[in-house]
């Protein structure tokens, strides 16, 4: 009994471990292993992610900008009727296409890999506020005219078919930018602040196109100058936005500065 009870009391049950020896011992051997373990699906990421700066905004490129300035109109659109606006729908559904395209590699290429993205704290209310009541404002202006040209306010009047082909793309791709602005917001995707900015750029080709389409089916004057008007009114908006874009990266670039001082001031 007493030799058990050494066996289980006795003081050299568990020895000691001598500190200049540790460096000897296998299992203290295992930190840079474990280091080089949590490296190396970063540098693969990292290399997975540098085509995507060039794929991103060449998807749309073509999607959005080679049909539109080199793609001829009359080819595409065939006329005042329903064809000729499934066309230029057609068109913009590509864009659109390429748009979610480049949206989910932004993403992939600038969300953090901790996945640390308070953005409640970034996307203010005044910002949401804005772009949302630009976005309505730019959807109600066009019904306000095609309602005032039925009730004869404004002569001569537009018929609906027309004012489709005009305006009815532009609203549609409209509506789509607003629900994918919403769900960046919700998803807390760190292309909440492009994605405003791709769809401002080809609204204000929509509607030069839309211009143009005005010429070849004889809009009213009131149309054309409307044209002309959601033209400005987006290109504003947009000269807004980007401002908000560099206001953003100076915001960002002084908490880095800050954090770094605090950092190096620490050590």
């Amino acid at each position: 009994m007493e030799d058990d009870a050494s066996i289980i009391k006795g003081p050299n049950v568990i020895e000691p471990i001598d500190t200049e020896e540790a460096p000897e011992i296998p299992i203290f051997q295992s930190n840079q292993d474990a280091v080089g373990v949590k490296n190396e699906p970063s540098m693969q990421l990292t290399v997975f992610k540098l085509p995507m700066w060039l794929i991103g905004p060449s998807i749309l490129l073509v999607t959005g900008i080679v049909p539109t300035l080199w793609l001829p109109l009359p080819s595409v659109f065939l006329g005042p009727n329903i064809a000729g606006l499934l066309s230029l729908a057609g068109l913009d559904f590509i864009f659109n296409m390429g748009a979610m395209l480049f949206f989910l590699m932004a993403d992939a290429c600038g969300r953090p890999e901790n996945n640390i993205f308070d953005l409640k704290k970034q996307v203010s209310v005044s910002y949401r506020f804005w772009n949302l009541t630009a976005s309505i404002a730019g959807f109600i202006a066009p019904f306000a005219l095609f309602f005032a040209s039925c009730r004869g306010t404004l002569q001569p009047q537009l018929p609906f078919i027309p004012f489709a082909v005009l305006l009815g793309p532009y609203l549609l791709l409209l509506s789509v930018q607003m629900l994918t602005e919403m769900l960046t917001w919700r998803w807390k995707s760190p292309v909440w602040l492009v994605a405003p900015v791709v769809y401002f750029g080809y609204r204000v080709l929509q509607l030069m196109r839309g211009l143009q389409l005005a010429d070849e089916i004889s809009a009213p004057g009131w149309m054309v100058q409307s044209l002309r008007g959601l033209v400005s009114w987006w290109v504003l908006v947009l000269g807004i936005q980007l401002m908000r874009v560099a206001w953003f990266a100076g915001l960002s670039f002084a908490r880095n500065s800050r954090f770094g001082v605090s950092d190096d001031v620490n050590q």
